[in-house]
C-alpha cells in the first residue's frame, strides 16, 4: 500500500527520496561496446541471439518488411498515429531557430548559423512493451530540424521481426533506416558504426539501465540527449480533486516498471486517504498489476502539505519528469512551477495525453534533472556555428584593445596576430 507522509513531521530524506537502480552494469556495458567496436555486425548478431533469442542473417529492416508490417496494423491505429504525428509536428515546428546576421556599419559582420546534425540515431525500447509513441516523439523533431538521415534501432522479437506497430510509426514519421538491434550493443553501433549500421552524430531515446549506461559511455564520441532514469509522475492536487482520476494517473506511470515513481502532493488529508484506498481498488484491474504493485508499494508516496503553495514548492524541489496540476484555474499557478519536465494543467489533462497525442514531447528529464535540462526538442538535433568578418579598417580600430587583452593573459602571439595586420601598409 502507498505510504502517506505528513510534510514537516517526517525527515526530508523520506519526502525527497528517489528509486535508484541497484544493478551495476558499467563493466558489462564497457565490454559490449568494445566487442561491437572490434567485431561490428558479427557481435550484434551474436547479441541478438543471446539477449533477444533471435537468429538474424541481416540487421537492417527491408522496405518489404515495413510494407508487410504496416498492412497488418489496424487501420484505426494508423489513423491515430497520423493524428498524433500531426500534433507533434505542429508543436515542434514552433521550436525551429533561425540563423542571424548582424551588420555593423564600421566593416564588421557577425552572425550565427543554425545547422542540423547530419545523422540522428533513435533508440526505441522493446522488451516488455512496444512504444510507437517514442518513434514519433524522437524522429519527428529530427526530421523538422533537417537531419539528412534518421536511423532507428530497436530489438527484435524471438522471430527476428520488429513489432508491426513500431514499423508503422516509423513509416508515418519518415524514418530512413531501421535496424534490428537493441541494448548496449545498439548504442555502440550507432556511436562507432559497423558494416551495416552507419555512425550517427547524436543518439536519443530512452532505454533500460544497460542502454542508459551505454549512452553515458559513448558520450563525447557522439552527442546524446540525456541519461534517462525511471519514469516518474508527481501530482499536485487540492481537496476538490476526484480520487479516481488521481489514482488512475498515478498508476499510468507506476505500470511502466517496478522502479517507476508515482507521487501525490496535496493539502487535503481526506484526498490522501481516498486516493490510497482508490489505488488498492484499481491496481488489481490492471494488465500490468504486478509491476504497478511493486512500484506503488516501494516508490510511491502521498505527501500531505499545509497549503497548496507548499505543495508546489515540494514539487519544485523534487523536479519531476511529469507534473500534473489538478486544481481549478491552473494557469494561476503556472508561474510558481520552476522545475518540471512537462506540466499537465487542470482536472481533465491526464499525463497520457502527453505520452501519445497532444504534441509536446514525451522524452523528458528524469531524476531531478528538470532543474537544469529540458524535454527533447528540435534544438537537440541542431548545432550552432558562429562567424566573424572584419575589414582591415575595422580591425585597425580595435587591434590595440585586442592586443592589450591578450597581453593581460600572457599570450603575446595572440596580441601580435591582431596588430601585425595593421602595421605599415600591409593589406
Amino acid at each position: 500500500m502507498i505510504q502517506i507522509l505528513k510534510y514537516g513531521e517526517v525527515k526530508n530524506e523520506e519526502i525527497f527520496a528517489r528509486a535508484v537502480p541497484a544493478v551495476n552494469v558499467e563493466e558489462i556495458v564497457a565490454d559490449i561496446i568494445e566487442n561491437v567496436k572490434q567485431n561490428g555486425d558479427k557481435a550484434l548478431i551474436e547479441y541478438a541471439e543471446k539477449f533477444d533469442k533471435a537468429t538474424l542473417t541481416s540487421l537492417q529492416v527491408t522496405p518489404q518488411e515495413i510494407e508487410e508490417a504496416v498492412a497488418t496494423v489496424e487501420p484505426k491505429f494508423l489513423e491515430i498515429l497520423q493524428k498524433a504525428a500531426k500534433n507533434i509536428r505542429k508543436f515542434h515546428e514552433k521550436q525551429l531557430r533561425n540563423s542571424f546576421i548582424i551588420n555593423d556599419e564600421n566593416g564588421v559582420v557577425i552572425g550565427q548559423k543554425v545547422i542540423p546534425v547530419d545523422r540522428a540515431g533513435l533508440y526505441v525500447p522493446g522488451g516488455t512493451a512496444a512504444y510507437p509513441s517514442t518513434v514519433l516523439m524522437d524522429s519527428i523533431p529530427a526530421k523538422i530540424a533537417g537531419c539528412r538521415e534518421v536511423v532507428m534501432v530497436t530489438p527484435p522479437g524471438a522471430d527476428g521481426k520488429i513489432n508491426p506497430v513500431i514499423l508503422a510509426a516509423a513509416s508515418v514519421a519518415g524514418v530512413d533506416k531501421i535496424f534490428k538491434i537493441g541494448g548496449a550493443g545498439a548504442i555502440a553501433a550507432l556511436a562507432y558504426g559497423t558494416e551495416s549500421v552507419p555512425k550517427v552524430d547524436k543518439i536519443v531515446g530512452p532505454g533500460n539501465a544497460f542502454v542508459a549506461e551505454a549512452k553515458k559511455q559513448v558520450f563525447g564520441k557522439v552527442s546524446i540527449d540525456m541519461i534517462a532514469g525511471p519514469s516518474e509522475i508527481l501530482i499536485v492536487a487540492d481537496g476538490a480533486s476526484d480520487p479516481r482520476f488521481v489514482a488512475a494517473d498515478l498508476l499510468s506511470q507506476a505500470e511502466h516498471d517496478k522502479l517507476a515513481s508515482a507521487v501525490l502532493v496535496t493539502d487535503s488529508e481526506a484526498l490522501a486517504a481516498a486516493v490510497q484506498a482508490e489505488l488498492e481498488n484499481q491496481i488489481p484491474q490492471l494488465s500490468r498489476a504486478d509491476i504497478a504493485r511493486v512500484s506503488i508499494d516501494r516508490n510511491g508516496k502521498i505527501i500531505v502539505a499545509d497549503t497548496l503553495e507548499a505543495a508546489i514548492e515540494i514539487a519544485n524541489e523534487i523536479a519531476p519528469e511529469h507534473l500534473e496540476l489538478c486544481v481549478d484555474n491552473p494557469f494561476d499557478y503556472l508561474d510558481q512551477i520552476r522545475h518540471a519536465g512537462s506540466i499537465f494543467m487542470g482536472r481533465h489533462c491526464p499525463e497520457a495525453l502527453g505520452d501519445y497525442f497532444a504534441g509536446p514531447n514525451h522524452t523528458l528529464p528524469t531524476s531531478g534533472t528538470a532543474r537544469f535540462s529540458s524535454p527533447l526538442s528540435v534544438d537537440d538535433f541542431v548545432k550552432k556555428t558562429q562567424y566573424t568578418y572584419y575589414t582591415r579598417e575595422a580591425l585597425k580600430a580595435v587591434a590595440d584593445d585586442v592586443a592589450y587583452f591578450a597581453k593581460a593573459e600572457g599570450l603575446t602571439a595572440h596580441a601580435k596576430s591582431a596588430v601585425i595586420r595593421t602595421e605599415g601598409d600591409t593589406q
